[in-house]
């Protein structure tokens, strides 16, 4: 596997464009006291629109990017970046963590200094891990699908890309679309997997022949369709429509920064306050990243692909014999779970955050914790990066 060295640098022609873009953007009514009720306040995205046009500093922010070591491959014919961070100390565990939407690796940026350097954290040094996260396919400088399916193919990609780093068996974190890609490196590679903690469990098999459902379970299943009702609607359209929706996101930052933006305040533990969680700078880093790299569409296809591959043709997941499941919708089979040992972390503010132990341990032979955390929603790593590492450190503890 060849592997470069990769420096994160925009053209001043792209940001130029951009600022001009901002500078034109031609804004829509809004009703009154309408607040976020009817999705992105107005008056918001105009206070946010003119800092990223007006003073907004994206030099400054690669110049932290570039802290790290960023690197590309190419892995089986794809070309993949991640970050490539050694751990400090004696035996470092090798550990890849996975994005979720509508994030980037930037995610995980106040988290990787947490794992790989503990000890200058006020933690034990013996819990160094050597931190690799890649740009899922079609995110940021990660090479963008030009076929159906490839975004089925990730886990595999995964496995490949340690390999080839000198990592044969390795541990994996994933959050929301990252959850389900560790948990289906779990499901289907488990002799390379030293284990999994995930933010979103698998979903388990409930049909005819599964063990009837508590009153906790219950409750639980009972609250899902509101939440769908009231955030469902962008995977709905991303799983069906993403190229629709792609034209006017990728032509506008206007319009790509209302999409995004208005998922990190309702998924995060902000009490309406996007900003109590974020600073403007973060909000835009992750942003630019996606306007610089004109990914906005083809990171849809992670949704498309996985909703066609579950429905018309389940073995496409992998190159391999085993159905996987537990992406999505889709259930795990009669009697399927995932084997590795496993953690569960739910925060507060994240949909999965009600969920019974019990309904995971339906989904994971081998649960060895399940924690609900005090603080955080759906950006855990960007959130409450200590409380997210010292969960990671605690788990993997004894499987060294």
């Amino acid at each position: 596997m060849d592997v470069e060295h990769f420096e994160v640098r925009v053209s001043e022609d792209v940001l130029d464009d951009l600022r001009a873009r901002l500078a034109r953007t031609r804004w829509p009514d809004e009703v009154a006291e309408a607040r976020w009720d009817y999705g992105t306040n107005l008056a918001y995205l105009r206070e946010l629109v003119e800092y990223w046009q007006a003073a907004f500093d994206w030099r400054e922010q690669e110049e932290r990017l570039n802290r790290v070591a960023h690197l590309r491959a190419t892995v089986d014919g794809f070309g993949l970046h991640f970050i490539h961070e050694r751990g400090k100390g004696d035996d470092p565990l090798p550990l890849i963590l996975t994005h979720g939407w509508p994030s980037t690796f930037f995610e995980f940026a106040k988290l990787v200094p947490l794992l790989t350097d503990p000890e200058g954290y006020g933690a034990e040094a013996a819990d160094a891990f050597d931190v690799v996260v890649p740009s899922l396919p079609g995110y940021g400088f990660s090479d963008r699908p030009r076929e159906r399916g490839l975004s089925r193919r990730i886990p595999g990609l995964w496995v490949r890309l340690m390999e080839g780093l000198g990592y044969p068996r390795f541990a994996a974190h994933g959050v929301d679309v990252g959850s389900s890609v560790s948990n289906l490196l779990g499901f289907h590679y488990p002799e390379r997997l030293i284990g999994i903690h995930v933010t979103y469990p698998a979903e388990p098999y409930v049909g005819p022949g599964a063990p009837e459902l508590s009153q906790d379970e219950r409750r639980f299943l009972a609250g899902r369709p509101g939440g769908q009702e009231e955030e469902g609607a962008y995977t709905h359209i991303q799983r069906t429509k993403p190229q629709t929706l792609a034209y006017a996101l990728n032509d506008s930052p206007a319009g790509l920064a209302a999409w995004i933006v208005e998922k990190f305040r309702a998924w995060s533990d902000c009490d309406g306050d996007v900003e109590k969680r974020f600073s403007k700078d973060e909000l835009l880093t992750n942003l630019t990243i996606y306007w610089a790299t004109e990914t906005i569409g083809s990171s849809f296809l992670v949704y498309r692909d996985w909703a066609l591959g579950a429905e018309s043709n389940p073995h496409a997941w992998e190159d391999r014999e085993e159905v996987p499941r537990g992406v999505a919708s889709k259930p795990l089979a009669p009697y399927e779970r995932i084997g590795v040992p496993s953690a569960v972390a739910l925060f507060p503010a994240d949909p999965p955050s009600g969920m019974p132990r019990e309904w995971a341990e339906r989904s994971y032979s081998d649960l060895r914790r399940f924690g609900r955390m005090a603080r955080g929603g759906h950006f855990p790593a960007m959130e409450e990066p200590e409380l997210l590492a010292e969960d990671i450190r605690s788990f993997f503890r004894p499987l060294r």
